[in-house]
């Protein structure tokens, strides 16, 4: 059973998400809460799998609360819902650690859905998400100082490299003659050395870094 908790300011969206999330039998919200100081107290002390996070809250906004749950509770996985897809929203929530980024007008299935890819330690974009993502880095001049990279192997640089462009652990096998498994292992050591936590923040750090840039391949 993934566990979920649900943090807006507004009782009727609260009370919408958690219908459509508990009426899957996969899926219990064990938790709500009308702002982000009160999200941080029930992520603490339920240990949920995902915390949906809301980005305009009173007392403590939706990025500050996902600074702060990924620090106290690292097992949670936080998904952030909003209205918003301004671009400041979007890097901030990215770079405070959350898991997915989903617009408040996507269909019911894909919450559902968003839910079960972060439960499962995957990273979700929406789809326009993804798109302010990438005109972003276009846009960006390549860094010249930052080295994060610069302990990566070479095998993991091209692992890094095919994971930025949205490959699968099965694609980046077929990609490099390796076996899935040895992928799942390159990618684990890889998060490791960038001291991220999943897929999404080291593809994040792959553009950051100019490994890979926005029409390469």
């Amino acid at each position: 059973m993934i566990t979920v908790t649900i943090a807006d300011d507004q009782a009727m969206v609260r009370a919408g998400i958690a219908a459509v999330l508990d009426a899957e039998p996969d899926l219990s919200v064990v938790g709500q809460a009308a702002d982000g100081e009160a999200a941080v107290e029930q992520v603490t002390s339920l240990a949920p799998d995902v915390a949906v996070v809301d980005i305009r809250m009173p007392r403590l906004d939706g990025i500050a609360a996902t600074v702060r749950i990924t620090v106290s509770a690292p097992a949670t996985r936080v998904l952030v819902l909003t209205t918003f897809g301004l671009d400041e929203y979007v890097f901030a929530a990215l770079r405070a650690g959350a898991s997915g980024f989903l617009l408040k007008d996507a269909e019911p299935e894909r919450v559902i859905d968003a839910v079960r890819v972060v439960a499962a330690g995957n990273a979700l974009l929406d789809p326009g998400v993804t798109r302010v993502l990438v005109d972003h880095y276009a846009a960006t001049p390549v860094p010249r100082k930052d080295t994060r990279t610069a302990a990566l192997t070479p095998r993991e640089t091209q692992v890094l490299i095919l994971v930025a462009r949205g490959g699968s652990n099965a694609e980046i096998a077929a990609a490099l003659a390796i076996s899935p498994a040895t992928v799942k292992d390159h990618v684990a050591v890889i998060l490791g050395k960038l001291g991220v936590r999943d897929r999404l923040q080291a593809t994040i750090a792959a553009y950051e870094t100019g490994l890979i840039r926005p029409g390469t391949r």
